[in-house]
């Protein structure tokens, strides 16, 4: 794959502004993403974690900067746009699974329809992912009869499918019973470990701490703080980010 021979980031944000009306909601974001890195973006709410989460694959559009994905610029909308962004896998909180596909379905509708694989290669690929997920035994189901852990693991495996270069995760177990978070939780640490380049949103701490190569805190729509996960955790630099710790790690 040339994304493995290709030198440099995989993902490259430079100077990256992005405004809701009056609200600046990213201020000057430089981020840059290796291969097989794992990135956890943490801060408080209304910090502008998510909306940088979705600017990498132009779900958000940015007024001002440059996003580059494997050396390539991310470009405003059009074919290149969908190329790029078939690149770039997205779970997200809500599963958005297509409630009358059956589970399947939903995981072959991007490798048959963008990528042009045969129905019956992207059903074996499916079903691997799927097994890999653990949530094979759900292939024939529909959304609608899975838990939501379950729900979520078919959408990480429906993102997989496209063969992503990158996975972004936005609060990817925000809105999962607190018993069915280590379920997709597991998953995701089982990806990093496999190599798989991950930019993750999320509040769960213990996932920075096992799954994380490095952390990124965020606070007021500015990157505040990056370090890894052990110094971040211990020893953080800034007061803003030892009082966000103080506050949710005494919980």
């Amino acid at each position: 794959m040339t994304s493995q021979q290709t030198g440099g980031p995989l993902v490259q944000l430079t100077g990256v502004n992005k405004w809701f009306g009056e609200l600046h909601v990213l201020q000057d974001i430089d981020l840059s993403i290796d291969r097989g890195e794992v990135v956890v973006v943490i801060g408080p709410s209304g910090s502008g974690k998510s909306t940088l989460c979705r600017t990498i694959n132009r779900l958000e559009s940015i007024e001002k900067g440059e996003i580059s994905i494997d050396g390539q610029r991310l470009p405003d909308e059009g074919k290149q746009l969908a190329r790029l962004r078939s690149d770039v896998g997205m779970v997200f909180q809500s599963f958005n699974l297509f409630a009358h596909k059956t589970i399947l379905q939903n995981v072959t509708l991007g490798p048959t329809k963008v990528r042009g694989h045969s129905k019956a290669d992207a059903e074996k690929r499916a079903r691997e992912l799927l097994e890999r997920v653990g949530v094979s035994a759900q292939a024939d189901k529909y959304p609608a009869q899975l838990s939501g852990g379950q729900q979520q693991r078919v959408a990480i495996a429906r993102a997989l499918a496209m063969d992503p270069k990158v996975m972004l995760f936005d609060e990817p177990t925000s809105a999962l019973d607190p018993e069915m978070i280590n379920e997709v939780l597991d998953v995701m640490i089982a990806l990093a470990r496999d190599g798989m380049t991950m930019i993750v949103v999320t509040h769960e701490m213990g996932f920075a701490r096992r799954a994380a190569n490095r952390v990124v805190f965020m606070d007021g729509g500015r990157i505040v703080e990056t370090a890894d996960p052990e110094t971040f955790f211990t020893a953080p630099r800034s007061d803003r980010a030892r009082d966000f710790l103080s506050k949710i790690l005494n919980h």
